[in-house]
């Protein structure tokens, strides 16, 4: 049975005028709803941009204005290496900086002095036996293993090295048992202390004999193979591992890949240890600060600036590099003599230090001691150890490159920077580092780094 007119519409146009309302409004809702979407595709594409560009000026949401970044926030160095990569093949220095003298301060030189300060008498009966862990890794045993000699001393102890299992095996009351042990000694102690610590660092340790033997060979072959620099070359520690990457929290090409490999790297070695509450991570303050490790191509660009052509052999001392056939081909590109420990030793010569970091360590360690230029890239015991060795080696003062990071990483910030300005601010790095290679242990200093004047004397020049 049909329904009522009423019930249709009425007059028979109303039911197709009522069907063409919500028809209407359901075709501008999706019109509104496709314009939001178009809106924030576009909201999202600036925002890109704007992170692209490095967070320069521009319009955020609802039109507020984004302040722009701070020079040195953002990784842009690789923009400036492909603009700036025709004029750094093309350019060349003299003199060259190998071959320029040590800077001197004063007209004194240092020299070794320990045995002067050492208080030389017959041992009284000791006290009982001391029992260190050297804990970390290889410098952090050096530190352990100083100290302890001049702890023994101050104990009248009798040290017993390596650690045994104490809890197991000895089980005595006369032994004093310190671990860890690296750091726990004051750095201001009396004068004869201090000297059984430098007469430990830098005469009585010795590594073992087959470090010696391949570590003297390595030093041998890039003495040769830098005949275009008279015999000398620059080592580089180069800190861009994936675990020193991850600990920065610093961002390079900022992709997925980089993200995912430094989340894993983080949670692998520190669980959750950058997550916890109230820990705020930032990227872009920690570069402008200058706490993010040199990548190889900043450390390349920085060298070429200061004066280090293709004809310079450099070494580089490094755990295994992230990501390395990226981010070690620029500096390769800069620098065709570069030489690690993997091309430098045979595989068969390496076999025996493999899965063994602190003996390879042992192996940059040694080939760097005997470099001319020394270049640090992030502070750790490595570096500090090796400026004071080298300092107690060339008498107070070596060739050290330590870069004001704040200083390079606005340059870096740059694209449009000129070669000629760049190249200026470099050399004037340099002559810094130079100046500041020269240094006297302060009160809280550690003689590790600076040798002088506890470990050392000076003597007028002749």
């Amino acid at each position: 049975m049909p329904a009522p007119a009423a019930m249709r519409g009425g007059d028979g146009g109303g039911g197709v005028k009522g069907a063409r309302r919500p028809a209407g409004r359901a075709a501008l809702a999706g019109r509104r709803r496709r314009a939001a979407v178009m809106l924030l595709a576009l909201a999202y594409a600036a925002a890109m941009l704007v992170v692209f560009l490095g967070g320069r000026s521009g319009v955020g949401g609802a039109g507020e204005v984004v302040a722009p970044a701070p020079a040195g926030s953002v990784y842009r160095s690789h923009l400036v290496f492909d603009r700036l990569l025709p004029e750094m093949r093309a350019s060349a220095s003299r003199p060259h900086p190998l071959m320029a003298p040590h800077y001197k301060k004063s007209g004194k030189r240092w020299v070794p002095c320990i045995s002067k300060r050492l208080t030389r008498s017959e041992l009284p009966p000791s006290n009982g036996f001391l029992v260190i862990e050297a804990n970390g890794g290889l410098n952090q045993q050096r530190i352990s293993i100083c100290d302890a000699v001049a702890v023994a001393s101050l104990l009248n102890a009798t040290l017993v090295t390596p650690a045994f299992h104490l809890n197991s095996v000895w089980r005595d009351s006369r032994a004093v048992r310190i671990a860890p042990f690296s750091n726990r000694l004051a750095h201001s102690v009396p004068p004869n202390i201090q000297a059984l610590r430098c007469f430990a660092n830098y005469e009585a340790l010795r590594f073992s004999e087959p470090i010696r033997m391949l570590g003297t060979n390595m030093v041998d072959r890039m003495i040769k193979r830098s005949s275009l620099t008279g015999g000398k070359y620059v080592s580089v520690h180069l800190r861009f591992e994936e675990d020193m990457l991850a600990f920065s929290c610093c961002i390079y090409d900022g992709g997925w890949r980089e993200s995912i490999e430094m989340e894993n790297a983080r949670e692998r070695s520190w669980r959750g240890k950058f997550h916890r509450p109230g820990r705020v991570i930032n990227p872009e303050a920690n570069r402008r600060n200058g706490k993010c490790p040199l990548t190889p191509l900043e450390v390349g660009m920085m060298l070429q600036g200061m004066g280090f052509d293709n004809t310079t052999s450099i070494y580089v001392a490094s755990g295994k590099i992230y990501n390395a056939e990226k981010y070690m081909t620029p500096l390769r590109q800069l620098f065709p003599l570069l030489q690690t420990k993997d091309t430098l030793a045979s595989p068969e010569e390496l076999a025996q230090f493999k899965g063994h970091s602190s003996r390879l360590a042992a192996l940059d360690y040694t080939v760097s001691l005997h470099s001319e230029v020394f270049v640090t890239t992030q502070g750790s015991n490595f570096p500090h150890f090796l400026m004071g060795h080298r300092r107690y080696q060339y008498e107070g003062n070596a060739k050290t490159i330590k870069p004001d990071k704040r200083k390079l990483v606005a340059l870096f910030d740059n694209p449009s920077i000129r070669w000629d300005r760049f190249k200026r601010h470099m050399q004037d790095i340099h002559r810094h580092s130079e100046m500041k290679g020269f240094g006297v242990r302060k009160p809280n200093g550690s003689i590790y780094t600076l040798p002088m004047p506890d470990c050392m004397c000076q003597q007028s020049e002749p």
